[in-house]
């Protein structure tokens, strides 16, 4: 299957008959080499380099830590070599009774992240098996966990929202992106980012403000609250010193009193939001009937 720019393939056969630029070879070693990479040249034809990784130590079998530390330095450094493909074999399957299962998915998820957390120039990852039983593990339990995590998995998309008090009233900002209608500061969580990372960084991008005594407050999840697409989004209470200046989504950036909120019209359901704010604040639980 492919994966971006990666083709992923499980290939029933031997280590020495990939044609990849390099293999990858399971070897033990002391406790303190655990998950060390080696790298051998050589020239067979085909391949360029044979890769040795650590997964046993001394009387210490391969586990999930030594697996998968194992195979995600050795497809970091096919990438530091600035190899196009590399060949894999079911580590740890082999010197001990470690789960082929348990294997696969370790394998599946390592491959995902080097093609997904670091753009990957590795044009072909293949995982060669040569025993009948396990190479029907993997693939099935490899290829059906990559294919449902890219292909079947469809999750709502994860943004946070920020309530961010100043003197005279609550930040509020007017998008200059369809859904129109004025809004609370926020937008979508990067891949890697926290939730409260994102938070400070979207209430920076879009009213230049500094936000402080970050805490969160509540998650709304109900997959009519954005008109474009299903999201959850947390939303975080904050304080700021300053005016708020537009930026990023918005046209215009307001310090909007309490009192006026009712008569605003607003984006997304982020009126509701304010209002179970407010309710909050005046010492009440907004949500003791949800």
């Amino acid at each position: 299957m492919r994966i971006k720019g990666t083709e992923v393939t499980i290939m029933h056969g031997v280590l020495t008959g990939a044609r990849t630029d390099a293999v990858v070879e399971e070897t033990a070693g002391k406790d303190s080499d655990l998950c060390n990479v080696s790298v051998i040249p050589i020239d067979n034809g085909t391949q360029r380099y044979r890769i040795q990784v650590v997964t046993a130590g001394e009387g210490r079998k391969p586990d999930e830590w030594s697996i998968r530390g194992a195979c995600k330095n050795a497809l970091e450094k096919a990438e530091q070599l600035g190899l196009e493909s590399v060949t894999l074999p079911a580590l740890g399957c082999g010197t001990s009774d470690f789960s082929s299962k348990a294997s696969a998915k370790i394998i599946s998820q390592e491959i995902l992240h080097q093609i997904w957390d670091n753009e990957t120039k590795l044009k072909e990852i293949v995982v060669c098996l040569a025993e009948d039983e396990v190479f029907e593990i993997f693939k099935k339990n490899a290829l059906g966990y990559l294919d449902y995590i890219v292909n079947k998995l469809k999750s709502p998309f994860l943004t946070v929202d920020a309530i961010i008090e100043v003197t005279g009233g609550i930040v509020l900002i007017e998008r200059s992106n369809p859904p129109f209608g004025f809004a609370l500061p926020g937008g979508f969580v990067d891949y890697g980012e926290s939730l409260e990372d994102a938070v400070i960084r979207e209430a920076k991008e879009e009213t230049n403000l500094d936000i402080r005594d970050v805490r969160q407050f509540h998650t709304y999840s109900a997959p009519g609250n954005d008109p474009r697409f299903h999201t959850v989004s947390t939303v975080f209470i904050s304080r700021a010193d300053g005016l708020p200046k537009a930026g990023d989504d918005a046209a215009e950036a307001h310090v909007v009193s309490a009192g006026k909120i009712e008569h605003l019209s607003f984006a997304f359901h982020h009126k509701k939001i304010i209002q179970d704010y407010l309710i909050f604040k005046a010492g009440d639980d907004p949500f003791k009937s949800v």
